[in-house]
């Protein structure tokens, strides 16, 4: 038994010989976060559970964002690391305690939600180029495996909560920011609420130009967001659409070291020769309805669904892919009292299904002759390669319940899941078939406890644990060349043992505190093959074992909001064998062993001023550990103006990003390959100093 684990048995012993008093919300609870909705349920205290959880109200907080960038959104979350790949063609890289730390496109690991609706493929990826960041209120984030509950790849949950609409019948903005190598960005934002059945109405839609600092890696991109609700006969009901039309997202790619060292701007030359980059066109709609039942019990149910064509040149092929995904979710939540004691039970389930049409051509790009491949040297697309239908469905049902027991409540839950692959080979002229099918299955159950110590304070321990199966991508793609799915390709499983401290000191400073002890086996890690041209393939790790530390405190006050966040991660890989080559004990590559971000923003007089500090100890690029990025530190300054001239009013802002222009990098290409170290591709260069001005013009609240 690991000390954590002795440790969360006893202070779970503590807390049940706690005297039974019922705890009360009082003055703090217009201090700490009122209510976070990511625990499927009806709106909590975060005292009230027992588990990591923060919100975070970004623009609030931290204003002045030309809100371009997830990276932006998160700062200052906990146990989230965000390594910004400076790809335009490339999702930021999302981790939460190390689960997502491994991708090498889209999010993985995390399930993302916007208001509530599913981001998240039933593969467990996350394509995050399309959710829109301009009407953001807050973000609330599940730290570790308690997040089971939402299924497949829940090493933690990140919920995107939407500013609720204007309360005047009419409300319009107009946003426009510039800044460096040449980025424009020109948005309008709408909305109002009409009658008194609360209907409601908002959206924004923006256009967005880029060159980037770094060569080829233009960008240019349409997107917008917008949501219609009211109440009618006592049921909420809400519909929501993200769109995105990308035609233009180049890959500069990654980098050696001495390219680095030399010319960090510049391009992977091969990823130009081949015209790296993608398009991508997407539209999702969502339709929630809630409705409250007698004693403070609730029924939920949500349909969605969408599509998405990509465009994807790449330095080995030429991928499209035309998908079409769709979903839903019941839930219903009862108070129910059983004998002597108060429970709150949710019972629910969760489906979802992703329908790809994928394609793969040779890459003709900087061929100089014709040949078997590449017929003909005028086109880009060249012979087909791959030509295939792949179906992925999930379903999960679960339940919850917690029970009452004074100022100590329980919490136990459980989920089951089932997600199937199947892909039918339409190319059998190649002469081999790819066909196949694989079901995974997982039960994650979940136990935790929380205490309130005071009106102010509560100490919560739980375990959990959670699995993750790989995407059909991984699954397909085999080093040996075989064909079909790759069998031996196993999903990974958690269990996560936490315990932690949150509350309010002195009626003013908001704290959390979690330390973590998190058992993975068969742990699913990235690796690229010589001559592979770029490609990633997947395998299992033995065991793998994450120890951290979490710690966050915030406070405001009339002039200023401060706030910080620390993160110490140790994750070792236990037991990992690579033909004759052993890894045990080294570092998780991708991950920080330390991390801090602070943010201070002073007020007076209708004028901000924001700083904000970024931290991060060094990052192992490779299993062996024997390339990394360096350590850095970067400051970020905004200083603006709300709300000049009464209404109709005006905001400007500037902002400087990287200020002291420090050379760091930003991302890495984990275990990537080559002929030696120094010829190998790990390091994605972040910008040096660079900045922006913006400006808002407003006709209402």
């Amino acid at each position: 038994m690991t000390s954590i684990s002795r440790r969360v048995l006893c202070v779970t012993a503590i807390l049940f010989v706690t005297r039974r008093s019922q705890a009360q919300d009082t003055a703090i609870a217009h201090r700490l976060p009122p209510v976070v909705t990511v625990t499927r349920d009806i709106g909590r205290s975060p005292l009230d559970l027992p588990f990591a959880i923060s919100s975070v109200v970004p623009d609030s907080a931290r204003p002045g964002q030309p809100h371009t960038s997830l990276d932006q959104t998160l700062l200052g979350v906990p146990g989230v690391t965000l390594a910004s790949r400076n790809n335009p063609s490339q999702d930021p890289r999302v981790s939460i305690r190390g689960f997502g730390s491994r991708s090498a496109f889209g999010v993985r690991s995390i399930r993302v939600l916007r208001d509530g609706m599913p981001l998240t493929l039933p593969d467990g990826q996350t394509p995050v180029d399309y959710l829109d960041l301009e009407s953001v209120g807050a973000v609330e984030t599940i730290r570790g495996a308690a997040a089971a509950i939402y299924g497949n790849a829940a090493g933690g949950v990140i919920d995107v909560r939407s500013v609720p609409a204007p309360t005047s019948p009419f409300a319009l903005q107009a946003r426009t920011w510039t800044g460096s190598d040449r980025m424009h960005r020109n948005v309008a934002l709408f909305g109002g609420t009409l009658g008194t059945d609360n209907i409601f109405y908002q959206g924004n839609v923006g256009h967005t130009t880029s060159d980037n600092s770094r060569d080829f890696s233009h960008q240019r991109l349409t997107n917008g967001w917008a949501r219609v609700g009211g109440t009618v006969r006592g049921t909420d009901l809400s519909i929501q659409a993200l769109g995105l039309s990308m035609p233009l997202a180049e890959n500069p790619g990654a980098l050696t070291r001495s390219q680095l060292d030399s010319a960090p701007d510049m391009a992977d030359p091969l990823s130009v020769r081949k015209k790296a980059r993608k398009e991508v066109h997407q539209l999702q709609v969502g339709l929630a309805a809630r409705r409250g039942v007698k004693n403070g019990g609730e029924l939920f149910a949500q349909m969605y669904g969408g599509t998405r064509t990509l465009f994807n040149p790449l330095t080995f092929a030429v991928v499209g892919v035309d998908r079409g995904q769709f979903g839903g979710g019941l839930r219903v939540t009862v108070p129910a009292r059983v004998g002597s004691l108060d429970n709150r039970v949710s019972v629910g389930v969760d489906a979802q299904g992703q329908n790809d049409l994928r394609r793969n051509w040779a890459n003709c790009n900087a061929v100089a002759t014709a040949n078997a491949s590449c017929p003909s040297i005028t086109v880009e697309k060249g012979i087909l390669q791959l030509d295939q239908r792949e179906i992925v469905s999930s379903v999960g049902p679960y339940v919850r319940d917690e029970i009452a027991l004074g100022r100590t409540s329980l919490s136990a839950g459980v989920r089951a899941d089932v997600v199937r692959f199947t892909v039918k080979d339409r190319f059998l002229s190649d002469g081999r078939d790819d066909s196949g099918t694989r079901s995974l299955n997982a039960v994650s159950p979940m136990f935790g406890v929380v205490t309130r110590l005071s009106d102010r304070h509560a100490l919560y321990v739980d375990i959990a644990s959670a699995f993750e199966t790989p995407t059909t991508t991984e699954l397909g793609n085999q080093p040996n060349g075989n064909a079909g799915l790759n069998r031996e390709l196993d999903p990974q499983y958690s269990t996560t043992f936490e315990t932690g401290l949150k509350g309010l000191v002195w009626s003013r400073l908001r704290y959390d505190a979690a330390l973590f002890d998190i058992e993975v086996r068969d742990e699913l890690i990235p690796y690229e093959v010589a001559g592979g041209s770029g490609r990633t393939y997947y395998r299992n790790a033995g065991r793998t074992r994450r120890r951290g530390l979490e710690l966050a405190g915030s406070t405001s006050f009339a002039f200023a909001d401060l706030s910080a966040a620390y993160t110490y991660s140790n994750f070792r890989f236990r037991e990992f064998l690579v033909d004759t080559a052993r890894y045990d004990g080294n570092q998780i590559p991708g991950i920080p062993r330390q991390q801090l971000q602070a943010a201070l923003t002073l007020r007076a007089k209708g004028a901000y001023l924001t700083n904000e500090v970024i931290a991060k100890d060094k990052v192992f690029a490779n299993d062996a550990n024997s390339a990394s990025a360096p350590g850095f530190g970067v400051f970020n300054v905004r200083a603006g103006v709300v709300a000049l001239l009464g209404r109709p009013w005006f905001s400007p802002v500037l902002g400087v990003q990287n200020a002291l222009d420090k050379r760091y990098v930003g991302s890495l290409a984990v275990n990537a390959s080559g002929a030696t170290l120094a010829a190998t591709k790990f390091y994605e260069p972040s910008p040096g100093r660079t900045w922006f001005i913006g400006l808002t013009v407003a006709s209402g609240n």
